[in-house]
C-alpha cells in the first residue's frame, strides 16, 4: 500500500478511532497518544492490510486493544486525571458526585467483564451508533445474532452491575 492509498483507506477513519479510544481512556493527552501510537503501527502494516477484509475493522480492533493495554498498564493506573481534580461547579453535589463516579465505576468494571465479542457489539451499536448492518459487515456476524448478542450483553451488565451495586460480589 502506497501513501496516498494509505491516506485515502485510513486516514479518513481517524476520527472514529479518537473516539473510541477517547471513550476508553477518558484522557484527551492519552487518546491522542494512543491514536499517533495506532496510526504508526497501522503504517507499519500497511501491507499486509490489503489482505484483510475490512480495513477499517482491523483499525479499531489494534485501537480497543492498545487501549486495553493502556489501561491494564501499571504506569495508567498511578497516575491522576487533572480534570477529576478540578473544582466542581457546584451544581453537583460532592455526595451526588461520588456517587454518580461509584456508579459510572461500578459500571464500566461489569462493562469490562463481558467476553470480548459483547463488549465490541456494544461498542459498536450503542457507543459509535453504528446500523447492524454496518455492524454485520465489520464482524461478520448476521443481523439477528447481532441483535441476540447485544440482548445479552446488556442483560449481563445489568446483572453484574446491579450485583455488584448490592454489595453481593460476582
Amino acid at each position: 500500500m502506497e501513501l496516498q492509498e494509505f491516506k485515502t483507506k485510513v486516514l479518513p477513519l481517524k476520527d472514529r478511532l479518537f473516539r473510541i479510544a477517547l471513550s476508553m481512556l477518558k484522557s484527551l493527552e492519552e487518546t491522542e497518544d494512543a491514536l499517533q501510537d495506532v496510526m504508526v503501527k497501522l503504517w507499519s502494516k500497511r501491507e499486509q492490510l490489503e489482505g484483510y477484509r475490512s480495513i477499517e475493522a482491523m483499525a479499531v480492533t489494534i485501537t480497543k486493544n492498545y487501549c486495553i493495554d493502556k489501561l491494564k498498564s501499571k504506569k495508567h493506573k498511578n497516575q491522576l486525571d487533572i480534570q477529576e481534580m478540578e473544582l466542581d461547579s457546584g451544581f453537583i453535589s460532592p455526595q451526588k458526585k461520588l456517587e454518580l463516579n461509584e456508579s459510572m465505576a461500578t459500571m464500566m468494571d461489569a462493562f469490562q467483564r463481558l467476553p470480548e465479542q459483547q463488549r465490541l457489539l456494544i461498542m459498536l451499536r450503542d457507543v459509535e451508533g453504528y446500523s447492524f448492518e454496518e455492524i454485520a459487515g465489520q464482524t461478520g456476524l448476521e443481523v439477528n445474532n447481532i441483535r441476540v448478542g447485544l440482548s445479552r450483553a446488556r442483560k449481563a451488565a445489568r446483572k453484574t452491575y446491579l450485583k455488584m451495586s448490592s454489595y453481593e460480589g460476582v
